[in-house]
């Protein structure tokens, strides 16, 4: 029996190979960094993970930190009402958020879902990622996984039109969407946006800049077009309106799931279809997404798929349907 009379707060950095390397436009990568949050009062502990940033200013060790900054918090009773207003919206405060959220259903002995009115999750079909390469590479990645219903084409700017088409050649019976993480520009954007079209994809997500994407509301858009990284919270859906089709909930960029909830709410009153995105991560960082899932037209929660191997007890995932967490998992 443990013996603790407050909670306490541990928290460390893990890092997790990738088969292979993920290669998106701003970089390539061959292991997931992830910081791990743990709270614990007597034989109950609650876990969230989270996945630090580049694009957004954050480092592994300064996520770290961050959480291990708010220990005396914890031990005094913090709870997640209390820590939106206690930490700024970061891949940070999304670790200790989830990580109260599985304290709470556990310490009830719910289910996150039960314990916070929703409905009971169901699987989904996730998309698979295929990363950037040139056309060849990416058509050879692509016919490996031409099983799966739904494949996101990661993108880079010039020559987006021919890797497209030896992409959809490569899987002609899957539905694509394609994510150009900001890549590219006014000069070539209705140019990648008609390759998109005439290869039948659904949804292209993120094409120009944050901060630069007038351009989007000039311009009759032949698809779908999503909003990541020009949307963060529920405060900057309203600066989206006449530009973006759809909106990219990611758990580390609100926050915690408790402000991507409202946040999926609050998007779906104004008409925004609903995407639930990860990081590359293990099962631990995917589980409380499941229930953004249950909302989302377009589900990309393959990060565990992705790594040479998840962690113990992660997510079951039955070709590209994936399942709800056990309680032992999360929630």
């Amino acid at each position: 029996m443990t013996s603790e009379k407050v909670p306490t707060l541990e928290a460390r950095i893990e890092r997790w190979p990738i088969e292979g390397n993920f290669t998106i436009s701003r970089g390539a990568k061959t292991e997931a960094v992830v910081v791990v949050a743990e709270i614990r009062h007597g034989e109950v502990t609650g876990r969230g993970e989270c996945v630090p940033y580049p694009r957004y200013g954050e480092t592994p060790e300064a996520t770290l930190a961050a959480i291990l900054g708010m220990t005396n918090a914890i031990a005094r009773g913090l709870d997640r009402q209390a820590l939106q207003s206690a930490m700024p919206a970061s891949a940070a405060r999304n670790a200790l958020d989830c990580a109260l959220l599985d304290f709470e259903a556990k310490q009830h002995g719910q289910r996150i879902w039960d314990l916070m009115g929703r409905a009971v999750p169901l699987p989904r079909v996730t998309a698979f990622t295929i990363s950037l390469g040139t056309p060849e590479a990416m058509a050879a990645a692509t016919a490996k996984a031409a099983h799966r219903p739904l494949l996101k084409i990661k993108l880079g700017g010039d020559g987006d039109d021919m890797r497209i088409a030896a992409v959809r050649k490569a899987a002609p019976d899957s539905e694509l969407i394609v994510d150009a993480n900001e890549a590219w520009t006014e000069a070539n954007l209705e140019q990648n946006l008609a390759a998109c079209a005439a290869a039948g994809v659904t949804l292209v997500e993120q094409p120009l800049p944050a901060g630069k994407d007038a351009a989007l509301s000039r311009i009759k858009r032949p698809i779908a077009v999503c909003a990541d990284e020009s949307v963060h919270d529920r405060a900057s859906l309203s600066g989206l309106r006449g530009r973006y089709d759809a909106v990219n909930i990611k758990l580390d960029k609100t926050g915690g799931l408790t402000e991507a909830l409202a946040m999926a709410d609050a998007a779906t009153v104004q008409g925004f279809d609903i995407m639930i995105g990860c990081m590359v991560a293990t099962s631990l960082a995917m589980a409380p997404a499941m229930l953004i899932a249950q909302q989302a037209r377009f589900v990309d929660l393959d990060g565990p798929l992705l790594l040479a191997r998840d962690r113990d007890g992660g997510l079951r995932y039955d070709g590209s349907l994936i399942y709800p967490p056990e309680p032992a998992l999360w929630g």
